[in-house]
C-alpha cells in the first residue's frame, strides 16, 4: 500500500533510504507536521521539477534525527522537518536544474551541492520548501574544491 502526498510522489519514496536500510534504521513517521511539509514539498517543488524534466526519484527526502546523524547532516537540517529533498535529473546537470528551480519555483533554501563542472552526473541539488511563513528564497552552492558554502549558484 502506497501513501499519495502528490499526483506523482508518494510518502514511500520520500522515507526510502538505503542508507538507514543497510544501517538497520527504521526512518518512517506518523507526525502530522512531517506529513504535513513532505505533501507541501512534493506539491511545490517536486511535481514542477517533474512537469518541466520527466520522472525522477529524489535521492534524499524525510530524515528521522537517527539517520540524520549517522550520515553527518547539519544538526537542523529541514530533511528532518520533511522540508528538503535532494535531487539528480536524470538529462539534466545540476546546475541546469538548480538554475532552473531558484528562476521558476518558490523555495526556501537551493544548494547546488558538490557539482563539478564538465562533469554532468557530479553533485546533487537540495531544495527545501516551508508552507508556513515566507521561504527565503536563499541559493548557495557547496563547491567540492573548497567544501563551503558560497551565496548564489555558481558552475
Amino acid at each position: 500500500m502506497t501513501t499519495a502526498l502528490s499526483p506523482n510522489f508518494t510518502l514511500e519514496e520520500l522515507l526510502h533510504s538505503d542508507y538507514a536500510l543497510r544501517k538497520n534504521i527504521d526512518n518512517n513517521t506518523n507526525d502530522p507536521s512531517i506529513l504535513t511539509a513532505l505533501a507541501a514539498l512534493s506539491a511545490n517543488v517536486l511535481e514542477p521539477i517533474r512537469a518541466q524534466f520527466g520522472p525522477f526519484f529524489p535521492t534524499s527526502g524525510y530524515r528521522c534525527p537517527e539517520l540524520n546523524r549517522a550520515i553527518g547532516g547539519a544538526a537542523n537540517s529541514q530533511h528532518m522537518k520533511g522540508q528538503a529533498a535532494d535531487i539528480a535529473i536524470p538529462g539534466a546537470t545540476r546546475y541546469e536544474l538548480a538554475l532552473w528551480i531558484e528562476q521558476n519555483l518558490d523555495f526556501d533554501q537551493l544548494i547546488l551541492e558538490l557539482y563539478t563542472p564538465g562533469q554532468r552526473n557530479s553533485g546533487w541539488v537540495h531544495c527545501s520548501f516551508v508552507e508556513r511563513g515566507a521561504n527565503r528564497k536563499q541559493s548557495l552552492t557547496y563547491p567540492p574544491a573548497t567544501h563551503q558554502y558560497i551565496p548564489g549558484l555558481h558552475a
